[in-house]
């Protein structure tokens, strides 16, 4: 799914720089947010009026993955209707300024089942989700959840359909890939890359947007829509960077949260510079699934053994650094392994393409994630006005130098520096810090081997959550557990907790059911 391909864009984004205002407690700003937004919601947002999605298949597939629909009926995307929603540019100043949020919704077909609305998030952030609840009606989500609920998808502040916003990126800026740094100096030198970009986001016609494309702003227009709908809690479906989005939802309206699930998590400060470096660590997690499926398929001639796999990964790293061919030079080759080891369907995909680099064959197609200068720029806006990254060159550098020890395939990269660095110092609120005050409803579903929100990262948000989450993690590798792997186990602890209501009584670690299943089982050959 392109939710599987945006962390990539991550690694792009990786180091930036917002600050945030200090000494705000975790119930002044909960008890706030709920004052000023979601007493007042109800009587300040227009009416949601529904019509048809145009292009809603393109839509869809910027969102969802391409999957022949398991379930038989009309498709969902057929029956997909859209709606535009007024909100608060400054949710200060609720009187003013304006954007527009679109916003999908895909009914239940049975009405004596429904108990309420679905809201879903595919990640990113930069990732539109218009065609989310479509993608996730067509690649198996349970007839049971579509019947209990309105699945409803929105493209979330800056990105899509709704008010976009562009940093200008050049096609070479969007091709760029952080440098894997050996020496303080290669950290130097990706610092000017990253001051451009922040310059230039700085500078563009939609800066007038930039302090105010947030998770906690995207956060409270979740709850416009909650209002709009009609509904007085609402649930909640976020994978990836929409873990990020579900905690803070929950966080700042714990009484308008009904059932909260968060599939392949953050961390709870979400993309932070930490979050950035624990990239290397996914990596290294991930990497020993690909190794084996490799030295099981001798036709690619990458190794016979796990230990020769992973040392022709740094073969072919240090080779293309020397002399890029194809198209490929050593940060773009780290980055697409790491990117498409999302998934197990993709493994054969990346033998074929270390086949094709170490051998000089053809390349085989890959084609380009569409949209990506408002996706590339709208994760800009988010992570970096979401928190404080560091602004001196010289800690990138020392980061950098410990994560290429820690973490030698990809560290060198996912610690270096990046446009946040640089961020225009305009913040208008603290991050939201997550914690245990609110109600017990929130189920965690996590791989143990997922490359780009680590289980380590996961077990951090699942303790600050205390008493409020329970975690059900999968003995499998990949991005993404729920609806599409085959573990039955983690999957029918969502199921159950969507349509019942009933969580595991404690955390719950499932056991592996076949080869590890980032989306959809086994790799193909």
């Amino acid at each position: 799914m392109h939710r599987k391909k945006a962390l990539s864009l991550g690694i792009a984004a990786s180091a930036v720089a917002a600050t945030t205002l200090a000494g705000v407690s975790l119930a002044t700003i909960s008890d706030t947010a709920e004052a000023t937004t979601s007493e007042t919601a109800e009587a300040t947002v227009d009416t949601l009026r529904w019509g048809s999605c145009k292009d809603m298949e393109q839509k869809s597939g910027e969102t969802g993955e391409s999957k022949t629909p398991k379930n038989s009926g009309k498709d969902p995307n057929s029956r997909l209707e859209c709606a535009t929603l007024e909100v608060p540019l400054d949710y200060r100043n609720p009187g003013g300024r304006k954007i527009d949020i679109a916003v999908s919704r895909l009914t239940s077909e049975n009405p004596s089942k429904r108990r309420g609305a679905l809201l879903v998030n595919p990640g990113g952030p930069g990732l539109a989700g218009l065609g989310y609840p479509a993608a996730l009606a067509a690649s198996g989500l349970p007839q049971d959840v579509q019947d209990s609920y309105d699945l409803i998808g929105f493209d979330p502040r800056g990105v899509g359909r709704s008010t976009p916003v562009t940093c200008d990126l050049t096609p070479e800026q969007l091709e760029h890939r952080p440098v894997y740094a050996r020496t303080a100096a290669d950290v130097a030198k990706e610092a000017d890359h990253a001051r451009d970009v922040a310059r230039q986001c700085a500078d563009s016609k939609t800066s007038w947007m930039l302090p105010h494309v947030s998770t906690a702003n995207t956060a409270r227009d979740m709850d416009r829509i909650r209002a709009a709908l009609g509904e007085s809690k609402i649930s909640y479906f976020g994978s990836s960077y929409g873990t990020s989005l579900g905690a803070v939802f929950t966080t700042l309206f714990p009484g308008k949260s009904d059932r909260i699930v968060l599939d392949s998590n953050l961390g709870p400060k979400g993309y932070d510079v930490n979050a950035a470096r624990l990239f290397g660590r996914g990596m290294e997690d991930r990497f020993p699934d690909f190794a084996k499926y490799a030295a099981a398929h001798p036709e690619y001639g990458l190794g016979g053994t796990q230990e020769q796999v992973r040392r022709k990964f740094f073969e072919l790293a240090e080779r293309l650094e020397k002399k890029p061919a194809q198209g490929y030079d050593g940060a773009r080759f780290r980055t697409d392994t790491f990117s498409k080891l999302y998934s197990d369907s993709n493994m054969p995909l990346v033998a074929k393409i270390w086949q094709a680099l170490d051998t000089g064959r053809p390349l085989p197609p890959s084609p380009p994630a569409p949209d990506a200068e408002n996706a590339t720029s709208s994760r800009y806006y988010v992570t970096c006005n979401d928190s404080r990254w560091p602004s001196s060159i010289g800690v990138y550098q020392r980061n950098t130098a410990v994560d290429r020890e820690k973490y030698p395939m990809m560290g060198g990269a996912t610690a270096n520096i990046g446009p946040c660095a640089f961020w225009p110092d305009e913040h208008i609120e603290p991050q939201v810090p997550i914690g245990d005050r609110g109600p017990s409803n929130v189920l965690m579903v996590q791989n143990e081997r997922d490359p780009g929100t680590p289980l380590a990262g996961a077990k951090k948000l699942r303790e600050a959550f205390g008493k409020r989450a329970t975690m059900v993690t999968a003995d499998q590798g990949g991005h993404g557990v729920y609806p599409n792997t085959a573990n039955t186990c983690a999957n029918d602890a969502v199921t159950t907790y969507l349509t019942t209501g009933k969580r595991p009584a404690q955390d719950v670690a499932c056991s592996a059911e076949q080869p590890s299943g980032g989306s959809g089982g086994q790799p193909g050959a």
